[in-house]
């Protein structure tokens, strides 16, 4: 069996519980820990009583170094910095023979066990960006993305885990230096500096709004599979990493303020995310009304134009906002 672990805190509770569910709906065995960054989030989740999670408290999880340099970050940099953390604190506590590392906004199509299987025994699996060209951020975003990432439970994984732990506790900021950017740029050396590390070649794992334009998909045999441009290659997609995507006003969503998406990466990858999105917060509102799931962000005079409204309501879109409905047809 293959173990996963994630973090989030309330804001991204419909995130993750959509992430669980695309993991129950594509494997038969597996097991998430989910580390609950606020309290909201972890009452909920555990009244959830999800079959395939066990949820841990922040109050559990963290350690003296951890607590120590939490007030030099703001919230989003004191997740990356815990990232490593969590991973170690999986395996450690539960006697885990391995653990992935996964993105909560990631959403999975497919079983990943095919991701983990590729690496035939490696200790470590990173995933590369693979840029589009035109979005091409490796020199100082990193080359490989900090979204699905496993460790196997002998020296070789522990020794990266623990530096990674290490290096994140010591500088992890959301800014660019020589060398370093938050909790990702640091893979760029494992391989070079550890042995046992390999680097993922299937192109359905790390599918994601910086590389999409690469590719066309379509849907059949019961399945998400995309073609790469270039070569013309066919592979079942495994999961999309959804960032950027943000809720706004009127049931509304934006999917991305900087990649250019197309009308069949919104067939094939974003409706089946939007409508599960759906289903999680109904699924959250049923055990409380009062919880505030994800971030609402304003629509521009909205609440003032007919046209937009009709835009919206009428059509399912207005500019770069996608009203719900626009997904559920």
């Amino acid at each position: 069996m293959y173990n996963y672990c994630t973090l989030f805190n309330s804001l991204y509770l419909s995130r993750g519980l959509a992430l669980y569910r695309s993991l129950e709906k594509c494997v038969r065995n597996f097991h998430l820990y989910i580390f609950a960054f606020d309290d909201e989030c972890y009452n909920i989740l555990k009244r959830m009583e999800l079959s395939h999670a066990t949820i841990i408290s922040l109050s559990d999880f963290e350690d003296e170094q951890l607590l120590a340099v939490k007030p030099t970050r703001t919230v989003g940099e004191y997740c990356w910095t815990c990232t490593p953390s969590i991973i170690l604190y999986s395996i450690r506590n539960y006697d885990l023979s391995n653990c992935t590392y996964l993105d909560a906004d990631l959403f999975f199509y497919a079983d990943p066990a095919v991701l983990i299987e590729e690496a035939k025994g490696a200790s470590v699996i990173i995933t590369p960006h693979r840029y589009s060209a035109m979005y091409e951020d490796s020199e100082s975003g990193g080359t490989y993305c900090v979204q699905f990432v496993y460790f196997k439970n002998s020296p070789e994984g522990i020794a990266v885990l623990e530096w990674w732990r290490a290096a994140c506790i010591e500088w992890c900021y959301n800014r660019r230096e020589p060398g370093r950017f938050g909790d990702q740029k640091y893979l760029d050396v494992w391989t070079s500096k550890f042995t046992g590390i390999h680097v993922l070649e299937h192109l359905g794992g790390g599918v994601a709004p910086w590389n999409v334009q690469q590719y066309e998909f379509e849907h059949k045999i019961g399945q998400v599979w995309g073609r790469e441009l270039s070569s013309q290659q066919l592979f079942p997609v495994i999961f999309y990493h959804f960032h950027g995507l943000k809720y706004a006003e009127k049931n509304s969503f934006t999917l991305s303020n900087y990649y250019t998406l197309n009308d069949n990466d919104i067939e094939f990858l974003y409706k089946p995310y939007i409508k599960m999105l759906t289903c999680a917060d109904r699924e959250i509102k049923a055990l409380s009304r009062k919880i505030v799931s994800h971030e609402i962000n304003e629509i521009p005079r909205i609440r003032t134009s007919l046209r937009r409204m009709f835009k919206l309501y009428a059509l399912g879109k207005f500019r770069e906002y996608y009203h719900k409905s626009y997904f559920l047809r």
